[in-house]
């Protein structure tokens, strides 16, 4: 399922018996509006993510292993910032900048109200930030587009020589950080990460037909490209939780 060339060169160049013999499935949560394929039914999780301003938000992290493998999808809902920013804002100082402004750039600054728009333009970056300060080394990192939605595309190889590969991308406000933990020796995390998409409140698959940056479209300052959908086929998930999360 969207399989780019190097992920097909990396399933050929590095056959491995456990990934033959090994079901993958293709889920949809449709309550974090995400499909990927995952090694089994995800064990699902509540926590707080704590944004970089300071801000409490839901987050729900779906993970699963084979073997030594690890897979896990952390979304992060950042749809109640701008409540949380208005709020913060009426508790603080007339003069004091985060409370100036409109933040639509039409009548007067473009931060106030508790900087909440730059909190979520800022979360690709900020959500970047902590996997690079990991005890790991960086072998890549660009940009990347999948179903045409914009992310960064990271690989990681850790201190014991395992690789970590790593897209983190935003739509429609909500923060996704991907991430596929294969041992050394074994072939990159490809199968994951060349499944990851997005559906509508309907499970249905959704792919741009233009690039998707979540810093305009999802703020609203254009309206999103046109979409087509399709039913993918995959097993419905949930996002109900198996227990109660942490920090």
């Amino acid at each position: 399922m969207r399989l780019t060339r190097w992920v097909a060169a990396v399933l050929v160049l590095f056959p491995s018996p456990s990934v033959v013999a090994q079901e993958w499935d293709n889920f949809v949560f449709i309550e974090d509006r995400f499909e990927a394929n995952f090694p089994g039914r995800p064990h699902v999780e509540n926590t707080i993510w704590i944004s970089q301003l300071g801000y409490e938000l839901p987050a729900r992290v779906y993970s699963a292993s084979r073997g030594s493998e690890r897979y896990s999808a952390t979304v992060v809902d950042y749809r109640s910032v701008e409540a949380l920013g208005v709020a913060r804002a009426k508790q603080c100082l007339p003069s004091a900048e985060p409370c100036q402004g409109t933040q639509d750039g039409r009548e007067g600054e473009i931060m106030g109200l508790g900087y909440w728009k730059m909190d979520i333009r800022g979360a690709l970056a900020y959500a970047t930030m902590q996997l690079l300060q990991r005890d790991a080394r960086v072998n890549d990192f660009n940009l990347q587009f999948q179903q045409v939605v914009e992310g960064y595309f990271l690989k990681l190889t850790n201190r014991d020589d395992s690789q970590t590969l790593a897209y983190i991308t935003m739509h429609e406000n909500r923060l996704y950080v991907f991430e596929g933990t294969t041992p050394a020796g074994y072939p990159a995390s490809a199968i994951f990460q060349a499944s990851i998409g997005f559906v509508d409140d309907e499970g249905r698959s959704l792919r741009y037909t233009d690039y998707y940056s979540n810093a305009v479209h999802g703020l609203r300052q254009y309206e999103p490209p046109p979409v087509t959908t399709e039913r993918s086929g995959a097993l419905v998930g949930t996002a109900d939780a198996d227990r109660p999360g942490g920090n």
